[in-house]
């Protein structure tokens, strides 16, 4: 039987360009008006975006953050392909076709309110969305560290954090301005040698802020992430090693993105065994240990 449980939760929208912001290393963020989109979209949700009206074949991009109220809706983009390219030619006034929120979103667990967010180059973007969600509920208690690594300059504003955390490295002494202004802590890994960030792997800077916790600390630690497959794998290891709950959002090559073709489809340990699972409308977020399995 086909599974038609996101059916009626997925809207096609003529959304108006409202800004194309280009960063260095062909980055761009843009921001589209649509309001049933930006109403209903959950962190780790995205969109399929018709980048061009010549080109039929749209592309997934991971939704940043929304505005219900104004109705918009952000994407961060790196240009691979042509298709980016074309996208990032396409100025404010213009619509784009595009069918969103698409997707299983990120599941927080109040008993576990030390959220980490850990972000690799354009899968920073659901890590900011997840944080603004989180600070937002403050009333639930959450409290979300932002880790971000990059090997091409950030695409936002960076800043000094003003946010101190003792069990961070002092090296790593700058974050997203957009996130710090918002009160959630964040800090920058790269290789790139850039001012501000640690000098190693993302992956690295979350082990050290791990280690030094104590074991009533880590307890209330779950790991959220999103970025290339091999952060994944070493994040997903990583929570293994500290038994710590994992949740990360996979990016695949798609067709439909609305789970007809199966072409996103990967592999994911069940209850039952190895099923086939489609990113677009069975993830794009999975439990880690189920995609990435510990070693034995």
């Amino acid at each position: 039987m086909t599974d038609k449980s996101h059916r009626g939760t997925i809207f096609l929208e003529d959304a108006e360009v409202v800004d194309q912001e280009s960063w260095p290393g062909d980055q761009f963020i843009l921001t589209v008006r649509a309001p049933r989109c930006a109403a209903a979209a959950r962190p780790g949700s995205f969109a399929h975006v018709t980048c061009d009206p010549g080109l039929p074949m749209r592309r997934p991009l991971s939704i940043m953050d929304t505005v219900p109220q104004a109705g918009t809706v952000r994407f961060l983009y790196k240009i691979v392909g042509d298709g980016l390219r074309l996208l990032a030619a396409r100025r404010p006034g213009e619509t784009l076709s595009m069918l969103g929120p698409i997707g299983q979103p990120f599941r927080p667990d109040p008993a576990r309110p030390r959220c980490l967010l850990i972000g690799g180059g354009v899968g920073i973007p659901p890590m900011v969305f997840l944080a603004d969600a989180l600070r937002r509920e403050a009333a639930a208690g959450w409290q979300p560290l932002v880790l971000m690594g990059s090997e091409l300059p950030f695409p936002f504003e960076l800043a000094p954090s003003k946010l101190a955390d003792e069990r961070l490295p002092t090296s790593a002494t700058h974050g997203l301005a957009l996130l710090e202004d918002r009160g959630v802590p964040s800090r920058l890994a790269s290789l790139g040698g850039f001012d501000g960030c640690y000098a190693g792997y993302v992956t690295d800077l979350a082990r050290g802020w791990l280690d030094a916790l104590t074991e009533v600390e880590r307890a209330e630690v779950a790991v959220f992430a999103c970025g290339p497959t091999p952060m994944l794998a070493a994040t997903a290891s990583l929570a293994a090693e500290f038994d710590l709950p994992c949740e990360v959002s996979l990016e695949e090559y798609m067709a439909c993105a609305v789970g007809g073709c199966a072409g996103c489809a990967v592999a994911v340990r069940t209850p039952e065994g190895v099923a086939m699972k489609r990113v677009c409308v069975d993830g794009p977020v999975f439990e880690a240990d189920t995609v990435f399995p510990p070693a034995a």
